[in-house]
């Protein structure tokens, strides 16, 4: 399939600026791949889906604030700096992107903070807006990554014109996050309320949880028409062997094994052994998932409303099937649903 296949008018108002009131209030849209049927229902109702023995793979990574606002030296222009990675803990390389990127060259400063205890040079240039900078602060590794969380901002995505605010460091986090490591939110797990997953616990749904740090690669844009051609970023990922007892125990058992969000899905997927079951994973993967593809561990899927031409989307539409996927997508629009990070959810059985 062709890049172009995946384009189609999005009206801008449907693109959610702030979560819902309630994590578990948001509309969700069910679909049955096998009946073609489309249910319109809210999240909190996902449970009369699933029944004891079922699995919810979700992902624990935890965002941490990315963004960062600094000061060129001698022209004190403001600079924008998002954290990408760490390079190197002890030597405090990062891997960033920095706006405007023409202004910042090998060698300069930047100053952040009203004190300025916080000073990065840059090394080196990696791409036209990448660059590789060593900070230098006076203090412990701790008390350096307490002045970044410090100085930081919860890294919203760039649609959202807005400044974060307070209640964004909570809502733009999964209730279950745990491994800081991630500069954009698993967003099809920021659905799920406390009261939600204790009802799910309760009804006996399992639950498997694997780490898979989003990194700004999967919203970089496809610039091929041809999509064997592009190649996504690495992101890391860890799956342990409690996950994989659970997940392949279900699979055996041929339970419900649903992936929460497009993120849990590529991490199942860069983890398959010869037998189709569930390999434990401690690395990095940069799988890239579009039609047509045959899915070996999940059978039903949790995930947002994606942006035209996305490889979010190019995956939901291998999972549904992309006839079903576009009408899905048509009726979305039709019935207003709210697209991308803070918007509404789809099951997809």
């Amino acid at each position: 399939m062709k890049l172009s296949h995946f384009n189609f008018e999005l009206p801008k108002e449907l693109l959610a600026e702030y979560p819902a009131e309630s994590r578990d209030e948001s509309r969700l849209m069910v679909i049955n791949r096998a009946t073609g049927k489309i249910e319109h229902k809210l999240f909190k109702d996902l449970i009369d889906y699933f029944d004891e023995g079922d699995v919810m793979v979700i992902n624990n990574t935890k965002v941490f604030p990315a963004r960062l606002y600094g000061n060129k030296e001698k022209t004190g222009a403001r600079i924008e700096v998002f954290l990408l990675r760490e390079l190197n803990e002890e030597q405090r390389l990062w891997d960033v992107l920095v706006d405007p990127a023409r202004k910042i060259r090998i060698g300069n400063k930047l100053y952040f903070g009203e004190d300025e205890t916080l000073v990065a040079e840059v090394i080196d240039n990696t791409t036209s807006r990448g660059r590789t900078l060593r900070f230098l602060y006076d203090g412990s590794y701790t008390d350096f990554r307490r002045k970044l969380r410090e100085l930081g901002q919860t890294p919203l995505p760039k649609y959202i014109r807005r400044t974060p605010e307070p209640e964004d460091e909570s809502r733009y986090q999964t209730i279950y996050a745990k491994h800081e490591g991630a500069v954009a939110a698993p967003t099809a797990g920021l659905h799920f309320s406390k009261h939600l997953l204790k009802r799910l616990e309760i009804k006996g749904i399992d639950f498997a949880e694997l780490t898979l740090h989003v990194g700004l690669g999967t919203f970089s844009p496809v610039e091929v028409e041809d999509l064997s051609k592009h190649k996504m970023d690495s992101e890391e990922l860890v799956i342990d062997e409690r996950a994989t007892e659970i997940v392949n125990r279900a699979k055996s058992g041929k339970r419900r094994i649903c992936a929460v969000g497009t993120t849990v899905m590529r991490g199942l997927e860069s983890a398959v052994s010869s037998e189709q079951k569930l390999n434990t994973h401690e690395g990095w993967t940069n799988k890239f998932i579009f039609p047509p593809y045959d899915f070996s561990i999940a059978n039903c899927m949790i995930t947002n409303f994606h942006l035209p031409k996305s490889t979010l989307l190019m995956m939901v539409s291998a999972f549904m099937g992309h006839d079903l996927m576009k009408r899905a997508y048509k009726e979305a629009i039709l019935e207003q649903y709210r697209f991308f990070s803070y918007g509404d959810a789809m099951l997809i059985i």
